[in-house]
């Protein structure tokens, strides 16, 4: 990969000056050595290096201040791309994003339960069709495969109306391997759920935000933890997977929240009043027919919501809360708003309650967190290693 031949040192360089040109959205030469400590003379190289690698780009000159005219330097959208994957227990996507997130092309494709054949099949397909997107010249810049799925996805196999023979096939699936037996580029494997996380952390309008806990509403519920900026995955990688977290069901007895806040009790809410429930999956921006079971859903989601969010307060002081999900923009400032009212009808007394915010990624956020695995990896520096935050 382009890069692979600078020496440690400088390729962490490098990759510190793209990621303060990436968060500051353009940066002169000045602006680098100050922020980074490195010397005027190799900036510039840096810079020279990254410009000739395609990876930055430079602006019109700034004038009229005192010396030499400031040369802003941005990230070439086109410097790289990289394709995310979401594995779901309903739905799969396949994206292609240039080097700033943004959508160049998207594949979908629903089904009862996924199988290991099914998205095999999908990704070898979806892949050749992705890169005919791009120009035959840029091709070579698609610098990785990002796999969002669920871990331990064989569990729960009954609430999502599985086979559990069919299911049981992941047990003994490594999905990365089989796809990197056939993708020319590396692959990178991330929990779903910690991976929308990261996509609302980086390509969100909450990026200013440095400590919260995420929760994404998918056919079941996740989440995610962001702490001093950055993602915290935990001793396992599962860390802020919320959905067995124990709360009270509506007959008072304990269940876990993927009973409460997961589309899949939407989904069932739908089958028992003999309605279709596919278009939950084949429709995630626009849910129209069923408004009075989805007004209901809500109010569970709500209130499994308002119960995860106090408890996980008592452990660690989040100073915002984001709920975002698979579901239209509607339906979630309705959970949002409906969570807050349930949380004011708590004792709160030694708490002190996060913000609760909207998602701003939606539906994408998945394979949009799968795609920032290799941006990550080969590009950007963790911002609790960055320098220069000014």
């Amino acid at each position: 990969m382009r890069g692979s031949n600078q020496s440690g040192l400088r390729a962490y360089n490098q990759k510190l000056v793209l990621s303060l040109v990436y968060t500051h959205g353009s940066l002169a030469k000045t602006d680098i050595a100050r922020m980074t400590g490195l010397s005027a003379q190799t900036g510039s190289v840096i810079m020279r290096d990254l410009e000739a690698e395609d990876l930055i780009i430079k602006g019109e000159p700034v004038r009229g201040k005192v010396g030499q005219p400031s040369v802003p330097m941005s990230i070439n959208p086109d410097g790289a791309f990289f394709i995310g994957l979401k594995v779901g227990r309903r739905s799969a996507e396949l994206i292609l994003v240039n080097f700033l997130g943004e959508i160049k092309g998207t594949l979908r494709k629903s089904y009862p339960w996924p199988t290991p054949p099914l998205i095999i099949t999908f990704v070898r397909d979806g892949l050749k069709d992705l890169m005919q997107l791009l120009p035959e010249q840029l091709r070579d810049r698609v610098a990785g495969l990002g796999i969002a799925t669920p871990f331990l996805l064989w569990d729960w196999t009954e609430q999502a109306g599985a086979p559990r023979e069919e299911m049981d096939l992941w047990r003994t699936c490594d999905l990365r391997a089989e796809l990197a037996s056939f993708c020319n580029m590396p692959v990178y494997l991330q929990n779903d759920a910690t991976a929308a996380c990261a996509a609302e952390l980086i390509f969100g309008e909450h990026q200013d935000l440095s400590d919260y806990l995420y929760f994404y509403i998918g056919t079941f519920i996740g989440g995610g933890v962001v702490l001093n900026g950055s993602i915290y995955s935990g001793r396992t990688g599962n860390a802020g997977a919320i959905g067995p977290l124990p709360v009270v069901g509506p007959e008072g007895k304990t269940v876990q929240l993927i009973d409460r806040a997961s589309i899949m009790l939407l989904e069932r809410m739908l089958r028992a009043s003999g309605r279709d429930p596919s278009p939950l999956w084949n429709s995630p921006d626009q849910w129209t027919g069923f408004e009075a079971l989805a007004e209901e859903w809500v109010g569970s989601v709500s209130r499994g919501l308002a119960q995860a969010i106090v408890s996980s307060a008592a452990i660690i002081d989040f100073e915002h809360v984001i709920i975002d999900g698979g579901v239209p923009a509607g339906i979630r400032d309705k959970i949002v708003a409906a969570t807050r009212q349930e949380i004011s009808t708590y004792d709160l007394r030694g708490l002190e309650v996060p913000k609760i915010l909207p998602g701003t990624v939606g539906h994408l956020a998945r394979a949009l967190g799968a795609a920032s695995l290799p941006l990550f990896d080969k590009f950007l520096i963790d911002r609790n290693t960055r320098l220069g935050t000014a």
